[in-house]
């Protein structure tokens, strides 16, 4: 199989149909599936006569254009083994990656910082030269080679070089009726850029392998647009970030009459959010959760919504349990680790040149996600947080979520995180950090009425922003490492 063949396949007969849009207030770029798949297949041709060859790898440096899929897929055709990367990182954390990777070749947009490497650079500029060269055939074979590397967030430590096979295209159909509610005739509209792999996967390719349609907003379009643009094309899912949808919120906007539901991931949903956006909308937002290392596993969808404060339920054809320190499954209502089967398509190869790494994430026949969650009697998930986020209060164990979500609910709160930091030898504390304009003694009143006394944070810090990761998830190792034995108040 061809990973590339496989999102492509369903445009062939269907080749006038839009596949893609770039939308703007102004305009909208417009690529029927047989003009991307041309452009996929000709740039595949370009990059052989480029020099490179099969299993070569390819660092992605390019910004929020079509040429990033168009080049990740082409990439993907030819044999050849892409690495997206975030454009925001610096030519000090790229220069990192590239000597982790040793890519054949560079390809670049203008104005983004390339790594101190060897390998020749291939300028977006020339790739629009490859489009209309004669198709290169998609190159065959076991669907448990390697296709593409991704990086991890980084949200818990370094960011590793993730490796997936070509059938992880296999694990995303799962999520088509598991969490999307999608169909062919769906208009996907996605908030983010084109080089996340949430968009690049969620927004892209999931509706290119059903023959549906993609929108996407032009770069430099304000959040505040997008209700506007979903309308006047006719979005019938958005999908983002969850802090997409809190500034929609914040927007004057009207209903968008096209639009059945949302599509939520990349970090937690907070309930009240959730709940917000059904009360002004009439719609739902439905969340999902994944990692890295393998495509989303767990979501509420249109058929089976999540119960409020869950993220729902494993995806149809998964195999999803939690698991107690002997590797066991737990009972409902037992917190355990969460883990995913082994034989899941959308598993991971594993981590380039990290043998051991690779092989402490399993447990038998299972993948541990780092994750702490426990379940319910009907099987719905409920997540605690990393198992490295989980904070120690005098001996009992306390997720961030369920501090996050009550201070959260306060009007003025803004952002909000809580993390446990070091305030002397061998001693640390619970620490909420926020953005908003309201006050610490509001926060502080709200924690002692809603929040068991043990879990109460004994710090409160204000912040004009809270440090994120490449994706936009919240990095709470950031915030223990820059305020441990720090204690403000």
């Amino acid at each position: 199989m061809n990973l590339a063949e496989h999102v492509l396949r369903a445009g062939q007969s269907q080749p006038d149909k839009l596949a893609l849009s770039v939308i703007s207030a102004a305009r909208a770029d417009r690529w029927s599936f047989a003009r991307l798949t041309g452009a996929v297949r000709g740039t595949a041709t370009g990059l052989l006569q480029a020099g490179l060859q099969p299993g070569d790898r390819l660092l992605m440096r390019l910004g929020n254009t079509p040429a990033f899929p168009i080049a990740y897929l082409a990439a993907i055709t030819a044999g050849i083994v892409p690495i997206p990367t975030s454009a925001m990182l610096t030519g000090a954390e790229i220069t990192k990656l590239a000597d982790q990777t040793q890519p054949a070749m560079i390809v670049a947009g203008q104005g983004i910082a390339l790594p101190d490497h060897a390998a020749p650079v291939l300028m977006e500029s020339q790739l629009a030269d490859f489009f209309a060269l004669p198709p290169a055939d998609f190159a065959q074979g076991d669907p448990d080679r390697l296709a593409y590397i991704i990086y991890t967030s980084g949200s818990s430590g370094q960011p590793r070089a993730v490796m997936h096979a070509h059938r992880a295209i296999l694990a995303r159909r799962m999520m088509f009726q598991g969490w999307y509610g999608l169909h062919p005739d769906d208009r996907m509209m996605h908030a983010g850029a084109f080089n996340w792999t949430f968009t690049l996967g969620t927004g892209l390719m999931d509706p290119w392998t059903l023959g549906a349609t993609a929108l996407i907003p032009a770069d430099g379009t304000q959040i505040e647009q997008l209700p506007l643009l979903a309308a006047r094309h006719g979005a019938t899912i958005l999908a983002g970030a969850p802090g997409i949808f809190r500034r929609l919120l914040r927007a004057d906007w009207r209903p968008i009459a096209s639009l059945r539901h949302g599509l939520a991931a990349g970090e937690r949903l907070d309930p009240g959010l959730r709940a917000d956006w059904q009360a002004r909308t009439g719609t739902d937002l439905h969340e999902a959760m994944g990692a890295s290392e393998i495509s989303t596993f767990l979501s509420g969808n249109p058929d089976r919504p999540a119960p409020p404060g869950t993220a729902g339920f494993p995806q149809p054809g998964r195999h999803v349990a939690i698991l107690d320190q002997d590797g066991q499954p737990c009972p409902a209502g037992q917190p355990g680790a969460l883990a995913v089967r082994r034989d899941d398509p959308g598993l991971f190869l594993g981590y380039l040149d990290q043998p051991q790494d690779t092989a402490a994430r399993m447990l038998g026949d299972w993948f541990l996600t780092g994750d702490q969650a426990m379940s319910d009697p009907a099987g719905a998930i409920t997540l605690l947080g990393r198992a490295d986020d989980i904070m120690n209060a005098g001996g009992f164990r306390v997720a961030p979520a369920e501090v996050e979500e009550v201070l959260a609910t306060l009007p003025g709160a803004g952002d909000v995180a809580v993390t446990e930091i070091a305030v002397g030898p061998g001693t640390s504390i619970i620490a909420a950090f926020w953005t908003g304009a309201a006050a610490e003694d509001e926060l502080r009143g709200l924690a002692q009425d809603r929040i068991a006394r043990y879990k109460q944070p004994r710090s409160y810090i204000h912040l004009d922003a809270l440090p994120r990761t490449a994706t936009g998830k919240i990095n709470r190792r950031a915030l223990r490492d820059s305020h441990s034995l720090k204690e403000t108040s």
